[in-house]
């Protein structure tokens, strides 16, 4: 065993982003190991909060890795030099291994991992397509009960990739020393436009559920509506032009085996009940 993966076993693993679609699953995932994990949330024992740089601190002392998911996007104005800034104190503090949630086709993503690859810690990037559980999980939740998912996204189409995959590889990162210094992309195993997915979560409920491509400005309509950031508007645009229309073999190379599909998470989802 080499000293950094005796430091997994040894030191916490801070989880930031813990309460969070992919930070939760990491979490779990590392606990049911029996890994010590430091929760990283503002309601955490001991709390972290991007805005509050005097909580960075704490949060990091006596950890030997760390998961780092910025809110509320990598992509977003500010959000470089925040996560090189935490990247650096964190190695100041001794952390040797740092795994970053990025997303697929964002450029200003890429200035943020930048500053966290030059920080010289053993450093895994994760770059994901869009979240299945955004559908269940997140701002797609109540269209997906409405019976309506309007995005500014036209035709394009996506690999979305499975939050619990995201997860899978974030750990596998975390914990063994072969990912230091990779990139892995993630998709599923297929391409599906919104039309598909809405085709997908209908099959899934028995209730019919559509697709509407709505303009840049009718989405950020709703997005003020719902107090949620006018950068989606950009981003959503940016990201769903048809950039990620291609499939990749990050979850493979990572984990030796497939990524799950679209179709299978429906159906265990509207299994829950969660889509009504």
């Amino acid at each position: 065993m080499t000293e950094n993966a005796q430091l997994t076993k040894t030191k916490p693993i801070l989880v930031l982003g813990a309460t969070g679609k992919t930070g939760r699953r990491v979490a779990e995932r590392l606990t049911a190991r029996g890994l010590p994990v430091r929760a990283g949330s503002r309601t955490a024992p001991v709390p972290f909060d991007w805005e509050d740089q005097s909580t960075w601190g704490p949060a990091l002392d006596g950890v030997g890795a760390a998961y780092i998911s910025y809110f509320p996007d990598l992509g977003f104005p500010g959000a470089a030099d925040a996560v090189g800034g935490f990247a650096k104190l964190a190695v100041s503090k001794g952390v040797q291994r740092l795994v970053l949630l990025s997303g697929r086709g964002e450029q200003q993503a890429r200035i943020s991992e930048e500053a966290v690859q030059e920080t010289g810690a053993a450093v895994t990037v994760v770059r994901a397509s869009w979240f299945n559980q955004n559908f269940s999980e997140d701002i797609l939740l109540e269209p997906v009960l409405a019976g309506e998912i309007a995005l500014p996204a036209g035709g394009s189409a996506e690999p979305f990739v499975d939050a619990d995959d995201i997860a899978d590889v974030a750990v596998a990162a975390l914990t063994e020393d072969r990912h230091a210094g990779e990139v892995y992309e993630l998709t599923g195993p297929r391409l599906l436009t919104f039309d598909d997915v809405a085709a997908e979560i209908s099959r899934a409920t028995g209730r019919e559920v559509r697709y509407l491509p709505v303009t840049a400005e009718q989405y950020a309509a709703v997005l003020r509506e719902n107090d949620l950031p006018a950068e989606y508007v950009e981003l959503f645009t940016v990201i769903l032009d048809g950039r990620n229309a291609h499939l990749t073999d990050g979850v493979q190379r990572a984990l030796g085996r497939e990524p799950r599909d679209f179709r299978e998470f429906a159906r265990d989802t509207a299994a829950t009940g969660v889509w009504g």
